[in-house]
């Protein structure tokens, strides 16, 4: 959402570099500049989508299995899609899914390989617009969804339902007239918090210990390390034995700038960053800072965290576990905080525990302000795509448009951002008065996933990996479903806010004075809601110079970032810091800080097309 034209002649420069680069093997690793409306998918993709084409009544014929590769860079799944999703679309669309996870295999390397190679699958998703989608669509490697009527024909819903998310998309990205994907997380409403019952950040607290302490109150960030060294030694081992801690980083979420888990602090204060960029920026005002300045959160996240360590608070095998290993520890209770609810509540809640009132709830600092991502009627920045090789581009067509209706969403909004709804007469149902209730065992499946089995009937296997694994949320789940008057989140369903609380809950929202977290940062007026723009222009991109040092000033400040939080002492921590300031500055750290202030009033400009 953050654009600016090129010149004609700079824009034709850039697209040879490009093209020649994934010819080398190298396409993704920048942006050349956007589409022109005289591109045009490769001609096999043109063939194959009109020998695919439907007849007139666009009916299409599902009598043979369609299996398709979704080559997806945000998903934490490889493999066939299994399950409950994967019975629900082999018996509406005939489609099998195979799941292609570059953040499993090799990250950036893998894209690079699979850019290179001229076929990136049948479906893609793309975790944001910045690099790889654009470069993709240089490469002549995505698919023109205007081509043949395809959107017109099969994408009629998208169409009717969200035809900004159309519009941005041939603005931004193709030439005024290609469609060559379309945003996550689309809404039909123009404004307001888009988050359910929960935000996307916390800080969640073990509750239950919390409380044991004397509930203290918590001034600054800085003050949840007594805190949290008081419920350490009020619990210093598991039911099993093993030690506690208050943090514990992975580092598979990184990708190739900064440590990820550097930035949670920052959003609650009401700031959130422009990916690929050097400033983070306020959600309802025109601020902006330096992520490396010695205000900036993220820097004093790195000595939180060192002194965490220092303490005893901060888990040893932060350096090598991944994403999965921290799952299993909030599961075996060895975890007293959770920056996000979907980490901590997600996976120790379970129901014995909420009875006897354990379990993880939202513990605000006072002077918190919680970044909050408005509805966006133009779509966000990850995006699904169709593989200009794709088999049967129809079919695939149909069954994206069919993951945008309400029928579509509702079996599997939250996907990418909670826990989906899953199959209707199996985890909910309507009710007698016309009401979207979850079922008991859907209760037991939201709560307890990985060791919930679905029945045969709806697929089998557990519930978690039955769950649609491309890692996308095609609609906000807290858009409000046309057909029940609901949102699509069984967690803001009137039946779930109404259903008899479980101890935990009962304990918090008496303290608290709300039923929800999100309530309480509306009551309190602790909301700082960031507007979903579009300028209605072409997106300001890096050139390929600037995009090569800012990787490299990316993978220097990762790499010390980690080395800082583990340092022996004060001095080695000052030392590594200076390190890092110096050998940034030496790569050309201020051209990056001079595109990302562009952006930052990019973005600013866009905010103002929300009414």
């Amino acid at each position: 959402m953050k654009f600016r034209r090129l010149s004609l002649l700079l824009l034709s420069a850039i697209m040879v570099f490009v093209l020649a680069a994934c010819g080398g093997g190298n396409g993704n690793s920048g942006n050349g500049g956007k589409a022109e409306s005289t591109d045009k998918p490769v001609t096999e993709a043109t063939n194959a989508a009109k020998e695919t084409a439907a007849p007139d009544d666009g009916v299409l014929d599902h009598s043979k299995p369609l299996k398709l590769t979704v080559f997806s860079t945000t998903a934490n799944y490889a493999g066939p899609q299994t399950g409950w999703f994967a019975k629900v679309i082999k018996d509406k669309f005939n489609i099998e899914l195979d799941i292609v996870a570059s953040n499993l295999t090799g990250g950036d390397t893998k894209i690079s390989a699979m850019m290179a190679s001229g076929d990136l699958g049948d479906i893609i998703v793309f975790g944001d617009d910045k690099n790889h989608y654009p470069n993709a669509i240089k490469g002549k490697l995505l698919l023109d969804w205007t081509q043949d009527g395809l959107l017109d024909k099969y994408g009629t819903d998208i169409m009717k339902q969200f035809p900004k998310a159309v519009e941005k998309a041939k603005v931004a990205f193709g030439g005024g007239s290609a469609v060559y994907g379309i945003g996550n997380s689309v809404a039909t409403n123009p404004s307001g918090p888009s988050e359910g019952k929960d935000m996307t950040w916390g800080p969640d607290l073990r509750w239950d210990l919390y409380q044991q302490i004397g509930a203290p109150e918590i001034k600054t960030i800085e003050d949840y390390l007594l805190v949290l060294k008081k419920m350490q030694e009020l619990e210093p081992k598991n039911e099993q034995g093993k030690k506690t801690y208050a943090f514990s980083l992975w580092s598979d979420w990184d990708g190739n700038y900064k440590m990820t888990l550097a930035k949670q602090f920052a959003n609650m204060l009401g700031y959130d960053e422009i990916p690929d960029t050097a400033v983070y920026v306020k959600a309802d005002e025109e601020k902006y800072y330096d992520f490396l300045s010695e205000d900036s959160w993220y820097m004093k996240s790195l000595k939180l965290y060192y002194e965490a360590n220092q303490m005893g608070l901060l888990d040893p095998d932060s350096l090598t576990q991944k994403f999965d290993d921290v799952v299993a520890k909030y599961k075996d209770g060895r975890m007293l905080f959770s920056w996000f609810p979907w980490l901590g509540a997600a996976n120790y809640n379970t129901a014995e525990r909420t009875a006897e009132g354990k379990g993880f709830a939202l513990v605000p600092f006072k002077d918190e302000l919680m970044y909050s991502t408005g509805f966006n009627v133009y779509g966000g920045n990850g995006i699904i795509s169709i593989g200009a090789k794709a088999k049967e581009p129809a079919r695939i067509m149909e069954f994206l448009n069919w993951m945008y209706t309400p029928e579509g969403a509702m079996l599997s909004a939250g996907s990418g951002t909670a826990v989906p709804n899953g199959p209707k007469g199996l985890t909910w149902d309507i009710d007698n008065n016309g009401q979207p209730v979850v079922t008991d065992f859907g209760w037991k499946a939201y709560t307890d996933q990985q060791n919930t089995q679905v029945p045969e009937e709806f697929g089998g296997g557990d519930y978690y990996y039955g769950s649609n694994q491309m890692n996308f949320s095609f609609v906000v789940p807290a858009m409000e479903n046309p057909e029940t008057s609901e949102p699509y989140d069984h967690n803001l369903w009137k039946t779930t806010l109404e259903r008899n609380p479980s101890k935990l809950d009962s304990d918090w929202r008496a303290k608290m004075g709300v039923l929800t977290a999100k309530e309480y940062f509306e009551k309190n007026n602790l909301l700082a809601v960031a507007p979903q723009g579009f300028t209605g222009k072409e997106p300001l991109i890096m050139d390929k110079t600037l995009e090569q040092k800012n990787k490299q000033i990316g993978t220097v400040i990762q790499q010390i970032s980690w080395k800082m939080v583990f340092a022996k002492n004060q001095a080695e921590f000052d030392k590594l810091n200076k390190e890092m300031h110096d050998k940034v500055n030496g790569l050309g750290y201020a051209d990056v800080i001079e595109f990302s202030v562009k952006k930052a009033e990019e973005l600013f400009e866009a905010r103002k097309s929300v009414k």
